[in-house]
């Protein structure tokens, strides 16, 4: 029997061990103290330990996964995505310790992982590319230079790497400077090369991406295209199969510019070739993907293959033997833990309450169940949910649907914004760009409104079951008061707003004219005939009415003893301290930049919150913080 190593976690993991598991393979999955009680733990084999939670020290160690591989006596390693899935000495250091890495070569890694190279083979390969610099001088000056030759607006790109880590948007030449540094410093932190490059942005553009395998016999097949242009912060959000292109030999010309490029690159295994289509519908070439993409499952709903199959065949030197071809239509939505609402800070804590979709057409890749914790030491993506339909109309349909079935409290999400993504997907008046996002954020993620009084009754509701011992008698029956029977209040809040809730009755319950029953499902309840569902966890209960969420606290809100003149400058979210600017004693105005706090491929400016002085300086670059972590003591001048 062959067995195979996963060398990654979550979702990716657990559906590498399907494919596995069906065709008779052993499967070892590797975790770190942050994952052990993850679902893709228990689904494997086996499963061995390799290190503590941050990445550096488990994931990206390269000789801890080489040596927990040959205690499993692995044959076969897969990297699924990201983590150490392009790194040619992750590839090297398999082939060198007698497994199959299951990937392309690591010489095909070096080639493409290097933007410019990758750039030089799509030129020889007689594939169109953006006009650009890519030189070996880079000083501010050069970049400067070429920019001028090229023309604003420009993008600044890191030379490794990927996933659109880094990238730099620069409309005018003031900019470019401070682009070029927060770029270097981003690709220095991320793939510890600050190599950079300069090509000339396309506005409003598509981003199409062609699926291709390559065997070790020379073949090399394309399985259709993907449209991957909802992005945001040059993140995919939602991706869909076959791009809607209404020209079919541009289709083609793209199949076939992809096939050059993996021909001349010497590619093997799966593998994507992106490029940027521009609004006259002239497409250039942008990178290649050398592994399996996240939107890979829509690509596979589609021509009715599986890639990690062929990915496992080919790594084991078989031929390919595929005549793709397409039928029906597929769209894909990333679930993230996120918060829209405050700029897609990522969110962490134990997920209190979660259902996934359960119908016909939908595919949900997840890697988190209920009652598992989301860290901050990873990407924050939950789960893919995708849709598959006879066209793309009826594809959003029931990915709209299917998000509407998915439930999720105990973090904060991406689902409401998806939803309302979809929704505009689905009308005719759209042109889908990767600016779309950005231009109708305000659209797609409006501003929060106050906890309504269902939210309130729900959440009262489940605080007041939760108390409940079926093994007390004192409890077991609900609260009771002389004179009113069955009642009890419960203090909940919203920020600043603070309610106590009364309710009557031991369930069903009554408050404000509102009648609240139990469902015979946990967490599920109705609201005045309603659906809704409720959960409390960690000092808090999260409710879900009419598909909108809210976090109510529990706990009593700390009440201010005295206002004193200092104030703490504090981490905006759970990340890492990439940039420390600030310095004790000394005078600053509000908005100077303090800290740059790094995390999920994004950066926030830390400033200062009024004018004021550094009293003390408790953060250092390189240090993990928490989301709220005190990094600077501050006073601010007398008003």
């Amino acid at each position: 029997m062959t067995t195979l190593l996963v060398a990654n976690r979550g979702e990716i993991a657990r559906r590498i061990f399907r494919t596995a598991r069906r065709m008779g393979m052993r499967t070892v999955a590797i975790y770190s103290d942050a994952d052990a009680s993850l679902p893709f733990v228990a689904e494997a084999d086996a499963a061995l330990r390799i290190g503590p939670a941050p990445a550096s020290e488990s994931y990206l160690a390269i000789d801890r996964v080489i040596a927990a591989a040959r205690e499993a006596k692995a044959e076969l390693v897969h990297p699924g995505y990201g983590f150490l899935s392009e790194r040619p000495e992750f590839a090297s250091a398999v082939d060198a310790a007698g497994m199959r890495f299951v990937g392309p070569p690591p010489g095909v890694l070096q080639s493409l992982g290097d933007k410019a190279e990758a750039k030089a083979i799509a030129e020889r390969a007689k594939v169109p590319v953006l006009p650009g610099y890519r030189g070996e001088d880079q000083s501010d000056e050069a970049f400067v230079s070429a920019a001028r030759n090229v023309s604003y607006p420009v993008m600044i790109k890191p030379v490794a790497g990927g996933g659109g880590i880094g990238m730099q948007t620069v409309k005018a030449e003031p900019q470019l400077r401070d682009a070029l540094a927060r770029a270097r410093r981003i690709a220095t932190s991320a793939f510890g090369d600050e190599r950079l490059l300069l090509e000339r942005l396309v506005e409003r553009p598509r981003h199409i991406e062609v699926q291709v395998l390559a065997d070790a016999h020379n073949t090399v097949v394309s399985v259709g295209d993907r449209d991957c242009s909802a992005q945001r912060r040059h993140q995919k959000i939602v991706e869909e199969a076959p791009a809607p292109i209404s020209d079919e030999k541009q289709r083609g010309r793209m199949a076939t510019a992809a096939i050059a490029i993996a021909r001349e690159a010497g590619y093997r295994s799966a593998g994507t070739v992106e490029f940027v289509v521009d609004q006259e519908g002239r497409f250039y070439f942008l990178e290649v993907n050398a592994r399996l993409q996240v939107e890979h499952p829509v690509t596979e709903l589609v021509f009715d293959v599986d890639l990690v199959e062929q990915q496992l065949r080919i790594a084991q030197g078989e031929r390919l033997d595929l005549k793709p071809r397409a039928h029906r239509h597929a769209v894909e939505a990333r679930v993230y833990a996120e918060d829209p609402a405050a700029g897609f800070l990522p969110s962490t804590g134990r997920l209190a309450h979660v259902r996934w979709p359960d119908r016909k057409g939908v595919r949900v890749d997840a890697g988190y169940e209920e009652g598992d914790v989301v860290t901050r030491h990873y990407d924050p993506l939950l789960a893919k949910v995708i849709a598959q339909g006879d066209g793309r109309s009826a594809s959003l349909r029931l990915l709209a649907s299917a998000l509407e079935e998915t439930e999720i409290l105990g973090v904060r999400t991406n689902l409401s914004f998806l939803r309302s993504l979809i929704a505009r997907l689905g009308e005719q008046d759209v042109r889908v760009d990767t600016e779309l996002v950005e231009r109708e954020l305000t659209k797609l993620v409006p501003e929060s409104t106050p906890a309504p009084d269902e939210a309130y009754a729900v959440g009262a509701a489940a605080v007041a079951n939760g108390a409940r011992q079926p093994q007390d008698p004192w409890t077991a029956t609900g609260p009771w008061r002389i004179g009113e029977g069955n009642a009890t209040t419960i203090a909940l809040r919203e920020g600043e707003r603070e309610r106590a809730v009364r309710l009557a009755g031991r369930g069903p319950y009554e408050y404000a004219g509102h009648r609240i029953a139990p469902l015979d499902e946990v967490h599920r309840w109705t609201i005045d005939g309603v659906q809704a569902t409720a959960a409390a966890s960690n000092g808090a209960v999260w409710t879900s009415v009419r598909g909108t969420v809210w976090e109510l606290e529990t706990t009593p809100r700390e009440r201010e003893i005295e206002r004193t003149a200092g104030a703490e400058v504090a981490a905006p979210m759970p990340g890492l301290v990439i940039a420390a600017q600030a310095v004790a004693d000394r005078h600053v105005r509000r908005g100077d930049l303090l800290f740059v706090v790094e995390a999920m491929k994004m950066e926030l400016r830390v400033e200062a919150p009024a004018d004021g002085k550094v009293t003390k300086v408790i953060a250092s670059v390189g240090q993990q913080v928490e989301r709220g972590q005190r990094l600077a003591e501050f006073e601010a001048d007398a008003v």
